[in-house]
């Protein structure tokens, strides 16, 4: 007879080696931040992932109060930490309210995607 114990163990230990299996790169964190007003206009955007991400198949588009995207610089990694997304912006936005629609491939080669607001004020 199977003890119950050895059992739960087992399943346990099952769950716990496919939990990497399953994670994805989610936004932790972002500068500007996601809902934040800003008093200057950013040059960058700085995006904290869970994880590394595959720069070639991760980017970022800005879209400001009139839909209108914005041109940004070409997004790198922060040598210091593969799992932060840098994006340089031209650092002369108008006042308003700015869009940030991002997806990202983690290293796994799991595929996220998301969007987040912050404001401009004079």
């Amino acid at each position: 007879m199977r003890s119950p114990f050895l059992s739960s163990a087992v399943f346990i230990g099952i769950v716990a080696l496919a939990t990497p299996a399953l994670a994805h790169a989610h936004l932790l964190r972002a500068v500007p931040a996601a809902g934040s007003t800003v008093k200057a206009s950013p040059t960058e955007l700085r995006l904290k992932f869970s994880e590394g991400l595959e720069l070639a198949f991760s980017g970022v588009t800005v879209t400001g109060s009139d839909h209108a995207a914005i041109k940004i610089g070409a997004p790198s990694l922060d040598p210091a930490d593969p799992a932060v997304l840098v994006v340089p912006l031209p650092g002369d936005l108008k006042p308003g309210r700015y869009a940030v629609d991002w997806h990202a491939t983690a290293t796994d080669t799991h595929k996220t995607k998301g969007r987040y607001d912050f404001t401009l004020t004079p």
